[in-house]
C-alpha cells in the first residue's frame, strides 16, 4: 500500500511509552481507512477527473462504459462495460500512431490535472485509446463500413472533389457501395490489373488498391 506524502514511522516503538505506541497505531489505521466504497490505500475519487484503476487511465487491457464523448474506465467485468483499449497513445490522433486496424473507435481524452493532486499522480495527459467493442457490431471490421480506419476488405464511394468515403459493403449504409479495397501497398506500381482506383490509406502500406464493384 502507498499513500501519498506518507511519512516513514520508527522501526519499533519503545517500551516504556505504551499510551504514544497505542496512539501511532491508530493514527496508521486511519491513515489508511479511505472510503466506505473504496479500496484500501485509494483516494476518495474528484468529479474533475475520471477514476482509472491502474497507473494510466485507460490504459490497453482496460474498459470503458458506453459513449465516444462521455465515458468512464469500468472494471471489464461490469454490466456497463462496453468497449476494451487495444492500444493507447499520449498526444493528438493526428500526431501520434494509428490505430489498429480492427479498432471501432477512438475516445479522445482530454488533459486533466487536478489542483487538489500534490504529488502530479493524479494528472492524465492529453491522448487517445483505439477501442474494440465488446460485443457486435463491430464497425471496425474490413466492409463493415465504419472504424477510424479503411483497410482491405472495405468498401467505398466517391464523395465528390476526388474523394471517397467508407460504407458498409453489404449496402446496409446510407450510401452504396461502389469500390472495394483489395489490398493495400506501399506504391500504385504494385496495385493489381483490376485496379481501377487508389485509396490513401497512410501508414507502411499506404496505397489501397480497389476494384469496381
Amino acid at each position: 500500500m502507498r499513500r501519498k506524502g506518507a511519512v516513514g514511522v520508527a522501526g519499533r516503538l519503545l517500551p516504556a511509552a505504551p499510551a504514544l505506541a497505542l496512539f501511532l497505531l491508530a493514527a496508521l489505521l486511519t491513515g489508511c481507512r479511505g472510503p466506505a466504497d473504496a479500496p484500501v490505500g485509494s483516494a476518495r475519487p474528484t468529479p474533475s477527473r475520471p477514476s482509472g484503476y491502474g497507473a494510466q487511465f485507460l490504459a490497453v487491457g482496460e474498459c470503458s462504459s458506453f459513449g465516444t464523448t462521455s465515458f468512464t474506465e469500468v472494471p471489464c467485468v461490469s454490466e456497463r462495460a462496453a468497449a476494451r483499449v487495444v492500444a493507447r497513445y499520449d498526444g493528438t490522433v493526428a500526431d501520434g500512431p494509428r490505430c489498429p486496424p480492427l479498432t471501432d473507435f477512438v475516445l479522445h481524452i482530454s488533459e486533466q490535472r487536478p489542483q487538489d493532486d500534490e504529488d502530479g499522480d493524479g494528472a492524465i495527459p492529453r491522448g487517445y485509446a483505439c477501442m474494440r467493442n465488446l460485443e457486435a457490431p463491430h464497425p471496425g471490421d474490413p466492409g463493415a463500413g465504419g472504424g477510424p480506419r479503411t483497410i482491405p476488405g472495405d468498401c467505398v464511394y466517391a464523395s465528390g472533389d476526388g474523394q471517397v468515403r467508407e460504407t458498409a459493403c453489404d449496402g446496409s449504409g446510407r450510401r452504396a457501395p461502389q469500390y472495394r479495397v483489395t489490398t493495400a501497398v506501399t506504391d500504385r506500381d504494385s496495385c493489381p490489373a483490376s485496379t481501377v482506383l487508389y485509396v490513401q490509406l497512410g501508414g507502411n502500406e499506404p496505397v489501397g488498391c480497389a476494384r469496381r464493384l
